[in-house]
């Protein structure tokens, strides 16, 4: 398929983008690179081969949640650049 100035202009509309000059020219030479791809891979025989169902086979071996101190309150304040007590003092980012 080639790929004309109606097309990328079509593609860069839908995907809310603007190619002028040599950026049009190379998004060009892009989306027929994609293209001859495809091709190639419409060449490969798939006759017998079953659709993917999942990425991995067998089940998901899921660990228990398990909570654990890895650190205490006063060795995370520790290296606060501003604290009070057992908080962290951080800048005020909304207004009254």
């Amino acid at each position: 398929m080639k790929i004309d100035d109606n097309i990328v202009d079509k593609v860069a509309g839908l995907a809310k983008l603007e190619f002028v000059g040599e950026e049009k020219e190379a998004i060009k030479k892009d989306m027929e690179r994609i293209l001859t791809f495809m091709d190639l891979l419409n060449e490969v025989d798939t006759e017998g081969v079953e659709p993917l169902k999942y990425v991995t086979e067998g089940t998901q071996n899921l660990r228990a949640d398990q909570s654990s101190i890895s650190i205490t309150k006063a060795e995370a304040l520790e290296n606060a650049p501003s604290k009070d007590s057992d908080y962290f003092k951080v800048p005020k980012v909304l207004k009254k």
